[in-house]
C-alpha cells in the first residue's frame, strides 16, 4: 500500500489559502465564536447551578446540614473533574475525526453531541447520571475547541492569526459573562417561565421540578439550542483547503479508527486518579494500609493515571506517523511530534491548572465573604467582572504574542498571573469595590493564555496532524486542571487557621488553598524557554 509522507512540522513555507472566498471565511470565524460563546455559557452555567444541581439530587432539601454541605462539595468536585477529563477525550477523540473526515463535518458533530448531552443533563436523577451525561456532553466541547482553532487559524490569513487568535478566547468569556447577568435575575425569570409553562399544559409538578433549585433542569435543557449550530456549519461554513490538500495527497487515509482503542484506555487513567481521590479512606478502610499511607496512594494514582493517559492519548498520532512514514524509512518521525504534543500538553496544563485550581475558586470565595444581605448577588458579580477581564486579557495577550515574540509574552502571562493571584487572594478580607477590582486583574491574567494559546498551539504541528496534535496538548492540560481542582478542595481543609508564608498572613480556606496552587506559574516561567519561537513564521504545511 503506497502512503503519504508526513509532513515536517517545523516547516513554514507557503502562503495562505486564496481559495476561500472573504465570506467563506468569516462564515467560519462566525461559526467558531459562536460554538466558543456556547462553550463558556455552558461552563459558566454550571458553575453557577451545579451545586444546587447536586443539592436537588441528592434530597437535601433548601437548607443542607454542615454534613450534607460536604457532601454536596464532594459530588460537585467529581462532576466537575469528570466534566475536565471528558474534554480531554474529546479534544483528542474529535481532534483525530477533524484530521481524518475535514474540520467542518468533525466540527458540526462535536457541537452536536455537547448540545444533546447538555439538554440531558437536564434530565439526571442521580448525580452518577449527571457526571455521565457531563462527561459525554465535554467530549464534545473539548473537540470543538481544537476543530474551531484548527479551521480559523487555516482559512485566515498569516497576517491575522493574532487577532482571531484573542477573538477566540474572548468569545468563550463573552459567554461565561453573560451567564453572570442572567443569574442576577434568575428568580425573577423563573417565577415568569413557570407560570408560562402551567399555562402550557404542564402538570405542577413538572413545572416545580423543572424551575426548582434556581431552575438548573430547565437551563440544561435550553442548553441544547447550539445543536441549531450544526446547519449553520454545514450550509455556509467552508472546509479548509489545507486539509483537503492532504486529502487529495491521500494522507488522511491513514488515520485508523481501531487505533481509537487508545483513547479509550487513556480515559482510563484519569478515571482511576477521580476514583482515588473521591473516596474517604479513613473511613471506608479504617486502619488499613491504604488509610494509613493515603497520601503516597494518591500521588502514586496521580503518577500512574497520568502516565495511562499520555501513553493512550498519543497512541492515535503514533501509529498515524508510522504509517505515514514507513516506505520512506522513517520509523521514528513520531519523536519531534511526540514531543511537540508534550510540550503543548505542558504549557497548556499551567494556564489551566493555574485557572482552575485557583482562579475558578474566586466566586464561591465571594459568596464566603459576603453578608446574607448581599450574598445573594456576590458570586454573580464576581463572575462578571472575572470575565470581563478575561475579555480584556485574552485579546491583549494574543496581540503582545503577535508584536513581541511567543516566549516572553508567555513568559510575562506566567508572571503577571502569579502577582495578581496572589494579591487577590492575600489582599483582600471583603467584598468590596477593591475585591471586584483584584477579581478583574485576576481574570484579565490568568484567562490571558487562552488568547496566547489558540495562537501558538496551531504553529507547533503540521496540517495532517494539527487538530489532533493541538486538541491532544490543549485538552490534557484539562486533566491536570482536574488533579489541581481535587487537590484544591484539600488544600481548603488543611489551613483552618491560615499560615504564615514569609512574615505575611494568609487567611485559611480559599486563600491560603488557592494562593498555594496559583505557584504553578513559576513553573511556566521555566518551561517556555523550552519552546520554539515560531514569530513572524507561516503555519507549518
Amino acid at each position: 500500500m503506497t502512503t503519504a509522507p508526513l509532513p515536517n512540522p517545523s516547516a513554514v513555507p507557503g502562503t495562505p489559502s486564496t481559495g476561500i472566498s472573504a465570506f467563506g471565511r468569516w462564515m467560519a470565524l462566525v461559526a467558531a465564536l459562536l460554538g466558543w460563546l456556547f462553550d463558556g455559557a455552558e461552563m459558566g452555567l454550571f458553575s453557577m447551578v451545579g451545586r444546587s444541581a447536586i443539592q436537588d439530587l441528592l434530597q437535601f432539601g433548601t437548607t443542607p446540614t454542615p454534613q450534607q454541605e460536604g457532601t454536596i462539595g464532594l459530588y460537585f468536585g467529581i462532576v466537575i473533574a469528570m466534566f475536565l477529563v471528558g474534554a480531554a477525550t474529546g479534544g483528542v477523540l474529535f481532534g483525530w475525526l477533524g484530521d481524518r473526515i475535514g474540520r467542518v463535518r468533525a466540527m458540526s458533530l462535536s457541537v452536536l453531541t455537547y448540545a444533546i448531552f447538555t439538554g440531558c443533563c437536564g434530565f439526571a436523577q442521580t448525580p452518577l447520571q449527571l457526571a455521565i451525561l457531563r462527561f459525554i456532553a465535554s467530549l464534545g466541547m473539548g473537540g470543538e475547541w481544537a476543530l474551531g482553532v484548527a479551521l480559523v487559524m487555516e482559512v485566515w490569513p498569516n497576517r491575522s492569526r493574532g487577532l482571531m487568535a484573542g477573538l477566540i478566547g474572548a468569545a468563550a468569556n463573552v459567554g461565561y459573562m453573560l451567564v453572570g447577568f442572567v443569574g442576577l435575575g434568575l428568580m425573577s425569570i423563573l417565577t415568569g417561565v413557570g407560570q408560562t409553562l402551567t399555562n402550557a399544559g404542564l402538570s405542577p409538578e413538572t413545572v416545580a421540578s423543572l424551575v426548582a433549585f434556581k431552575g438548573w433542569r430547565l437551563l440544561m435543557i435550553l442548553g441544547t439550542t447550539p445543536a441549531l449550530l450544526t446547519f449553520f456549519f454545514r450550509l455556509f461554513v467552508p472546509e479548509s483547503e489545507k486539509w483537503q490538500h492532504e486529502q487529495d495527497r491521500g494522507a488522511t487515509s491513514n488515520w485508523r479508527a481501531g487505533d481509537l482503542l487508545g483513547v479509550l484506555i487513556g480515559a482510563v487513567g484519569p478515571a482511576l486518579i477521580i476514583l482515588v481521590w473521591s473516596q474517604d479512606w479513613s473511613v471506608t478502610s479504617p486502619g488499613s494500609m491504604i488509610g494509613q499511607n493515603l497520601n503516597a496512594v494518591r500521588v502514586g494514582s496521580i503518577v500512574f493515571g497520568l502516565l495511562i493517559a499520555t501513553v493512550g492519548y498519543t497512541y492515535p498520532v503514533v501509529r498515524y506517523v508510522q504509517r505515514s512514514t514507513l516506505a520512506g524509512g522513517n520509523a521514528a518521525a513520531w519523536r519531534p511530534i511526540l514531543n511537540r504534543m508534550l510540550l503543548a500538553a505542558m504549557l497548556a496544563g499551567i494556564a489551566l491548572l493555574g485557572t482552575w485550581a485557583s482562579a475558578q475558586w474566586a466566586s464561591a470565595w465571594a459568596a464566603k465573604l459576603t453578608t446574607s444581605q448581599v450574598g445573594s448577588t456576590a458570586r454573580e458579580w464576581t463572575q462578571i467582572w472575572s470575565a470581563t477581564g478575561a475579555c480584556v486579557g485574552t485579546i491583549l495577550a494574543a496581540l503582545a504574542g503577535d508584536r513581541f515574540g511567543r516566549r516572553i509574552t508567555y513568559f510575562f502571562l506566567c508572571l503577571s498571573s502569579l502577582a495578581a493571584s496572589l494579591w487577590f487572594y492575600i489582599g483582600n478580607s471583603a467584598y468590596d469595590n477593591m475585591f471586584l477590582f483584584s477579581v478583574f486583574l485576576l481574570g484579565a491574567t490568568t484567562a490571558s493564555f487562552y488568547g496566547w494559546l489558540p495562537l501558538y498551539l496551531p504553529e507547533l504541528f503540521g496540517t495532517a496532524v494539527r487538530a489532533t496534535g493541538q486538541g491532544f496538548g490543549f485538552n490534557f492540560g484539562r486533566i491536570l486542571a482536574a488533579i489541581g481542582a481535587l487537590q484544591a478542595g484539600v488544600l481548603t481543609g488543611m489551613f483552618p487557621n491560615g499560615v504564615n508564608v514569609v512574615g505575611v498572613h494568609v487567611a485559611g480556606g480559599y486563600p491560603a488553598a488557592c494562593s498555594t496552587m496559583s505557584l504553578v506559574y513559576i513553573v511556566g516561567l521555566l518551561v517556555i524557554w523550552l519552546a520554539p519561537e515560531t514569530h513572524g513564521k507561516p503555519l507549518p504545511e
